[in-house]
């Protein structure tokens, strides 16, 4: 008995012992000591070409992470798919109570290499801002000797999203390293379709929840506030789209002779888009914004975030704004309907004189926990079926032409759902004092985010896991476009944010 006492003890003595080691760690020293190591994994990581609309592409960069993780000391698991597999890491830690569950993803959007000021995307270039505030590559062994916070990295994914799993794998190393560990166990998945909007991920969720079992999930993805202080996020929008194609003539005809005759389907498509919001930008469809009533507690929340609405509008040159909430947080907290792409008939160097045969309107929805996608597909239907359409499924057929004067094709998908976790659950409140280590004060924390992430489907298998996203990355770094960059002080400063979440007990 006694010796069963004694051993509970030195148990005891010993987790608090590491514990109070790790809440003593100097982060920005031992941050310093792993950077250049950091930059060696990153740069890695980004020489894999990885447009997930290749899924060739993706073959090797999931064996890279497998070996990554296993070298590591990590187990690893294929989830498979029908797609490109997600890949699963699992660390336990003797006596932890706890684990945490990270979400990154490894795919990145196709490249346009014309459009980057660099040879390869795919080969990542360092950079500084010469006096004509122009971006000049420099030689990346620089950084053997020199550094700059300002200096960046350009490649794609160079931030969204493997320069945040390289982050993590830094910390990783510098943690173990230097004799420590978390007090939680830590699950990793990676995704590789995210991209494409994860078509794969919620069956694979369900079907492996046993496996991806947690408390908590940390979400590394996305950039921080435009004043690039530290930053969480509480939630992210959900996303749905939408296409739809008007018809006029079965194929298009001369507007000489017919552009009084036949019917304009670029001319339809504009008037029911049109008729869908006012001219302050709110949705106008009776029903889109239901359920959804900001208390006075929750604009103060909002409030906090330290915006500066001119320095917006001056960073997306726009003189004016939509009328959807009052701030631009506020927008974030309601369902857009956004126009992302409208096609019709040939413009600049191709145009020609025609009523075109179709016109096509890219709709996409950002939704919130408050919105039920099939809910507010059903109210756009009926709005555009109001307006004197009949919704089709497939082309029209001839018959269908000659018995209905407007013809419209509906096709409808829903990605993924909307998420929000509350400020003082327990991943925010420790969370909290992880970014209190790192940088002396408390983190901007937001309540949602305007960007989409495939979260709902673990949150929903996961029997209702708190999920919060740990933004790292620099706001302007040109993700999905040319000239995708990382920030080296962003990626310092990820690495030691990193370093604080995974020494920090839970």
């Amino acid at each position: 008995m006694k010796r069963s006492i004694l051993l509970i003890t030195l148990i005891a003595l010993s987790m608090q012992s590491q514990l109070s080691a790790q809440q003593e760690i100097n982060l920005d020293k031992v941050t310093d000591a792993y950077f250049q190591k950091g930059i060696g994994i990153l740069n890695d990581i980004l020489s894999m070409p990885n447009d997930s609309n290749i899924p060739e592409q993706l073959v090797a960069n999931v064996a890279w992470c497998e070996e990554n993780l296993q070298q590591r000391g990590w187990i690893t698991k294929k989830l498979e798919t029908p797609g490109a597999p997600l890949v699963l890491g699992h660390k336990e830690v003797p006596n932890a109570e706890k684990t945490v569950l990270f979400y990154f993803h490894i795919d990145g959007q196709p490249v346009d290499r014309k459009r980057w000021d660099q040879e390869d995307p795919y080969k990542p270039v360092l950079k500084k801002m010469n006096a004509q505030g122009k971006w000049e590559q420099i030689p990346m062994s620089r950084l053997d000797s020199e550094y700059d916070e300002e200096w960046r990295i350009f490649a794609r994914s160079s931030s969204d999203d493997k320069g945040p799993f390289a982050m993590f794998l830094t910390a990783w190393d510098a943690m173990v390293e230097n004799g420590l560990m978390s007090n939680y166990n830590i699950k990793v998945i990676l995704d590789f379709e995210e991209e494409i909007g994860s078509p794969n991920l919620p069956v694979a969720v369900n079907k492996y929840k046993d496996d991806l079992k947690a408390d908590m999930m940390l979400i590394m993805d996305g950039p921080r506030h435009l004043s690039n202080k530290p930053t969480l996020s509480f939630g992210a929008r959900g996303i749905s789209q939408i296409t739809l194609t008007t018809y006029g003539p079965r194929a298009a005809q001369h507007s000489g002779h017919y552009g009084n005759y036949a019917p304009n389907p670029a001319f339809r498509m504009a008037q029911l888009l049109a008729s869908m919001k006012d001219d302050d930008g709110r949705v106008i469809i009776p029903g889109y914004y239901d359920g959804i009533t900001l208390t006075q507690t929750e604009k103060d929340i909002l409030s906090q975030v330290p915006d500066d609405e001119t320095e917006i509008k001056k960073k997306i040159g726009i003189g004016t704004t939509d009328k959807v909430g009052t701030t631009y947080q506020e927008s974030l907290q309601y369902p857009s309907l956004n126009i992302r792409g409208l096609s019709s008939g040939w413009v600049g160097d191709e145009v020609r004189t025609i009523v075109p045969a179709d016109a096509t309107a890219e709709i996409d929805i950002r939704l919130v926990p408050e919105s039920d996608p099939e809910r507010l597909f059903s109210l756009i239907r009926k709005h555009i079926e109001d307006q004197g359409y009949h919704v089709l499924d497939t082309e029209p057929t001839d018959a269908e032409r000659e018995n209905y004067p407007k013809l419209i094709k509906w096709e409808g998908s829903i990605s993924y759902q909307a998420f929000r976790t509350p400020f003082d659950s327990e991943p925010g409140v420790w969370l909290n004092k992880a970014y209190v280590r790192a940088f002396g004060e408390e983190p901007i924390r937001k309540r949602i985010s305007g960007g989409s992430l495939p979260i709902s489907p673990f949150v929903e298998a996961l029997d209702n896991i708190p999920a919060v996203t740990v933004t790292t990355v620099n706001s302007d770094n040109n993700q999905h476009g040319p000239n995708e960059n990382i920030r080296l002080g962003n990626y310092k400063e990820g690495i030691k944010t990193a370093l604080a979440i995974l020494t920090q007990p839970l």
